[in-house]
């Protein structure tokens, strides 16, 4: 009896391998196929997100550009309350406008007060302003205020003509001692 035992499940076991087989086997080449298309999508996504972040770079530079038309800049008027105002529209200080329009505190204060008038350039940067939110503005002198550099002590200029070290005064003084005394 032991040998029909073990013949039945030598079959049982010979028709559960060929079934598994018959299942096994394509399901393989589906898992293969998944996995190649899979690494497919995976290499088209990194490169779409690569595209699509340098698409926003793109635009961020285009968006906070403080410059406009020169169309735009003839027709502006910029009266010194109009610069005043929109330098509080945008809730600026004096220092921040001018880090903005690249200017010094006191050029500011000077539009401000209608001493001067800002030049056609600086005048491309404050229509460019206008059109900048609050928000954008506060961007842009974030990105303005970190890649600017420091400005470092200014070293004394040395003056030319004069030679360092003794000069004349003291041997012509010696001579006119000489003269008082004989």
């Amino acid at each position: 009896m032991g040998k029909v035992e073990s013949s039945i499940k030598a079959e049982i076991l010979r028709l559960a391998r060929r079934e598994v087989r018959g299942l096994y086997i394509p399901l393989r080449r589906d898992v293969r196929a998944m996995r190649l298309r899979l690494s497919g999508l995976s290499k088209s996504f990194t490169l779409l997100d690569r595209m699509a972040k340098e698409k926003l770079r793109q635009d961020e530079s285009k968006k906070f550009q403080l410059e406009a038309s020169p169309e735009e800049v003839k027709i502006s008027r910029f009266a010194p309350a109009r610069i005043r105002n929109l330098r509080k529209k945008l809730g600026l200080s004096q220092r921040e406008l001018a880090l903005l329009a690249g200017v010094t505190i006191g050029a500011i204060g000077l539009w401000e007060k209608g001493k001067f008038r800002p030049s056609m350039s600086k005048k491309a940067i404050l229509v460019g302003l206008r059109k900048l939110g609050k928000r954008d503005v506060k961007k842009l002198l974030a990105a303005k205020a970190a890649g600017a550099p420091k400005p470092e002590p200014k070293a004394r200029k040395a003056r030319a003509g004069k030679p360092k070290g003794r000069t004349r005064k003291p041997v012509m003084r010696k001579a006119r001692r000489a003269r008082r005394k004989a």
